[in-house]
């Protein structure tokens, strides 16, 4: 293992701030909803551009849409989710372009109409969810309906929304109900993670509990006929194999508080380059690479660096990790120091990442090869702790043509009151 330290004349690679944040004009005052009354349904403004709030582009012809300029504006027409509003008696009275998105249906065709003649929306066994809530909405103490997953039936194919209603009464009596559809794209997506998380970690772990226990089973049934030779490498195989589960429970484990935002942070005084030294040393003494692998250079002086010694080392081991079990040829390990913290950039002399893949590198489940060992969640991990220091991370192209792991973080003291 080599490692050069250079002066503080060389100064560390400049990094770029984001852009500064623009203010947009305030939203119009809008006008309040009588007490008890219909929510305001009105703005006599025009659109500027694009999509008017009746779901007809710009641009079409007064003839083309003639109900009362009186429903065409919605009050709920800047929220994200799709809202219709029927009256007591399941006429639609409010109908914003969300729901318009999502049911592929005009506004203009959805106000004054009823609920079923515009939308059927039908639960697991296939019934009227809206006939199947009439009992709700004709009882006085029911106020709200949880959210369900609904199917919407329309001539382009079934699809499925979440939805929620809420009931507005006033001493008892129905006013208006309120309904709530959303989207199942987002909601899928979380699903499909958690499914691939279950099946990664299913998958890593038949492995070496498959041979802890052909091994130790063995040695039970069979532990005179072995030398002790034998008997050394079969428990050095269990040891690792252990080892190999532990760091998977480890993993699955900071994926769960970084997705919760449970990740706690012990933060104190770090010698960043002890650390990268006591990790490279630790790779040796592992077998996991041998002293020529690796050189470590070192440039500037580094300022206090207040941090969590074990989450930053955490780090370190993930991009040392991933150039041994992905690169090639020597790894380049480097600290640049500077008056506003610390930059480390991680290089191997392997393919690179590809183009492509550069936006997906920091994702869950990414991995360098179609066939590459690990779970593909060691970069997912680095980036979430190197953000909870505040710093950012990146890949790129090193000069020996491998991948470069650049992070930088903040300098920073303890604050004593």
């Amino acid at each position: 293992m080599t490692r050069t330290v250079t002066s503080a004349a060389e100064p560390p690679p400049a990094t770029t701030g984001p852009p500064p944040a623009t203010t947009g004009a305030a939203p119009a005052d809008r006008p309040e909803a009588p007490a008890g009354g219909r929510p305001p349904a009105l703005r006599e403004e025009p659109p500027e551009s694009g999509l008017d709030r009746t779901g007809i582009t710009e641009g079409a012809s007064a003839a083309e849409h003639s109900e009362p300029e009186a429903i065409v504006w919605s009050e709920y027409d800047d929220l994200p989710d799709g809202v219709l509003v029927a009256d007591p008696g399941g006429v639609i009275v409010g109908f914003n372009l969300a729901a318009a998105r999502l049911l592929r249906v005009e506004v203009a065709e959805a106000i004054g109409r009823p609920v079923n003649d515009v939308v059927q929306l039908l639960d697991e066994r296939g019934n009227d969810w809206w006939e199947c809530s009439r009992p709700g909405r004709e009882m006085a103490a029911v106020t709200r309906q949880p959210e369900r997953r609904l199917t919407v039936v329309g001539p382009d194919g079934e699809r499925d929304l979440n939805v929620t209603a809420r009931y507005v009464r006033e001493g008892g009596k129905l006013l208006r109900v309120t309904v709530c559809l959303r989207d199942t794209v987002s909601r899928e997506r979380i699903e499909r993670n958690r499914a691939d998380l279950v099946s990664t970690v299913a998958h890593e772990l038949r492995s070496p509990l498959t041979s802890v226990k052909g091994f130790t089973a063995t040695l039970l049934a069979k532990w005179e006929r072995f030398s002790d030779e034998q008997k050394k490498l079969m428990l050095t195989t269990v040891n690792t194999d252990a080892d190999r589960v532990t760091r998977l429970l480890a993993e699955v484990l900071d994926v769960s508080r970084i997705d919760s935002g449970r990740i706690q942070m012990h933060r104190q005084i770090v010698d960043l380059e002890g650390v990268l030294q006591r990790v490279l040393e630790g790779k040796i003494a592992a077998g996991e690479a041998t002293p020529d692998r690796f050189v470590s250079v070192s440039h500037g002086e580094l300022p206090d660096m207040w941090m969590d010694p074990d989450k930053i080392e955490q780090v370190l081991h993930n991009l040392i990790d991933n150039a041994l079990r992905h690169g090639a040829g020597t790894v380049r390990v480097a600290v640049h120091g500077g008056p506003e913290g610390a930059i480390v950039t991680v290089a191997d002399e392997g393919g690179g990442v590809p183009d492509a893949a550069v936006t997906r590198v920091f994702t869950k489940f990414w991995r360098g090869a179609p066939r590459g060992n690990g779970t593909g969640l060691g970069l997912y991990i680095a980036k979430a702790l190197v953000e909870a220091h505040g710093g950012t991370i990146s890949v790129g192209r090193a000069d020996g043509g491998g991948a470069e792991f650049r992070f930088a973080v903040p300098a920073g003291a303890p604050t004593f009151s």
